[in-house]
């Protein structure tokens, strides 16, 4: 099956308490990102279980470029009143980032790109209408692929090729002044799948 990215199991997920590696990026005088590379350790395994168990679909009607079209990768959900995480470490993960970045994260996004194809175009998360400078925290699994980031209205774009239990957390103004992208590429070593965390 295409989400198979480990063999015979693999390590057992776990992720860094501590935030070693976490290192902050000011993209302005109010907007900022965190990158933690390999922050999540056992991505494979976690990857794995996810793409088993979650009940992935294609949201139909999405509106791109002007245009209303089948979005390229396939999502779940889960929200805090669903009931429990699909999995523990996922509570252990969203509790944690909570109170570092002292937001609730009561939804979790998972997004699968399943191949080179699977892409996401320039936006900035809808709940920024609804929600002041939120803060969007991002676990990849699976191959890496670029996330760029580009002031709202286009310019310049920073790129962070994101895979491998990487952590990349978005804050202050990102999604009401900057937007967001993970395009399609010609050469993926594997899928890639996008667990977001988020307050709704």
């Amino acid at each position: 099956m295409f989400w198979q990215t480990s063999l015979l199991g693999g390590l057992a997920p776990s992720f860094d308490a501590d935030f070693r590696e976490l290192g902050r990026c000011p993209l302005d005088a109010a907007t900022w990102v965190d990158h933690a590379p390999g922050w999540l350790s056992g991505s494979d395994q976690l990857f794995d279980e996810l793409a088993c168990m979650l009940p992935f679909r294609q949201r139909r009607g999405v509106r791109m470029y002007d245009q209303v079209v089948d979005e390229p990768r396939l999502s779940a959900w889960w929200r805090a009143d669903d009931g429990d995480e699909p999995l523990p470490i996922l509570r252990q993960i969203r509790l944690l980032l909570a109170e570092r970045y002292a937001e609730p994260f009561d939804s979790i996004g998972f997004n699968l790109y399943r191949d080179g194809d699977d892409s996401v175009a320039w936006h900035g998360d809808r709940h920024r209408h609804i929600v002041t400078n939120p803060v969007i925290a991002i676990v990849s699994l699976g191959a890496p692929r670029p996330l760029r980031l580009r002031p709202r209205g286009g310019g310049s774009s920073l790129s962070w090729n994101l895979g491998n239990g990487d952590l990349f957390v978005m804050g202050g103004a990102c999604q009401h002044d900057w937007e967001h992208t993970v395009p399609k590429v010609r050469v993926t070593t594997g899928p890639r799948m996008s667990v977001t965390f988020r307050s709704v």
